[in-house]
């Protein structure tokens, strides 16, 4: 996401090369358009439903796909549904050996994050797409044998939707939750400073050495910060191998659509 989000904020163009780089992280040692048939589809009697284009058609079939994208007389609609469409045909294509899920929903945000939709790429819909895994599925192949376009749309525009309000009430929760740790550390601790806060909130957990590096002290004084805000319910910390990580649990919490509970960060 993070390549691909370089790319086509520079150039506001999503091309097929941006997307070969986008996979080409996901799949280092399987870069580039398959040269294999694609992996045919089964219905539960075992029936071939669908089989992907053979890998003759994939640069052409891409080329298309690649207009279709940043030509905007070819198919003057709303961004939304374009971005459903161009979706749909990029899964039917399936031009990678791996990653083609995956790849498929980075290419919708980028292409929102292309069209003005999104300023930076915080939109998840993996998560939505993963929980109606049956649904997506089943409307992908009825596309594909009863032209239902409408439905496979609707489909997509739900899954914007509530990932969008989702992600909106995590972003107000994280903000929350910063602040009440922010004043909880600043009142009770003598080390407070902002770097200190942006080190607890740059990831659900932290480790000595990076609050070594971001905060800009030794060792022992990090350890000793850490554990003291271990002691004061602000951080979890746990073990693992040789490594101390220092959990921040509602954080954690609110990335994984989980209910906070109850006297965390009082």
């Amino acid at each position: 996401m993070r390549e691909g989000f370089k790319l086509v904020s520079k150039q506001r163009l999503l091309t097929t090369n941006h997307i070969l780089k986008v996979q080409e992280v996901l799949e280092p040692e399987k870069a580039g358009l398959r040269r294999v048939p694609g992996t045919t589809l089964r219905d539960d009697a075992g029936r071939v439903v669908y089989t992907p284009p053979a890998p003759n058609h994939l640069a052409d079939l891409m080329g298309e796909l690649d207009q279709f994208i940043n030509d905007e007389a070819r198919f003057d609609a709303d961004p939304l549904i374009k971005m459903a469409l161009v979706h749909h045909q990029f899964e039917s294509i399936h031009p990678f050996y791996d990653g083609n899920g995956r790849t498929g929903r980075i290419i919708c945000v980028l292409y929102m994050v292309k069209e003005g939709l999104l300023d930076i790429p915080v939109l998840y819909l993996s998560r939505h797409i993963v929980r109606t895994k049956s649904e997506y599925y089943r409307l992908l192949q009825e596309v594909r044998d009863e032209d239902a376009w409408e439905a496979w749309v609707l489909y997509m525009l739900t899954a914007v939707e509530q990932t969008a309000t989702q992600g909106i009430a995590s972003v107000v929760a994280i903000r929350d939750l910063l602040l009440k740790v922010k004043h909880k550390v600043r009142k009770d601790y003598k080390f407070y400073s902002r770097d200190l806060i942006n080190n607890l909130f740059m990831h659900p957990y932290t480790k000595i050495e990076y609050l070594q590096r971001d905060i800009g002290v030794k060792r022992l004084t990090a350890t000793r910060y850490l554990d003291a805000l271990v002691e004061g319910g602000i951080l979890k910390k746990q073990k693992v191998g040789r490594t101390n990580y220092y959990i921040n649990r509602p954080l954690f919490r609110i990335l994984a659509g989980e209910s906070m509970t109850e006297g965390e960060v009082a």
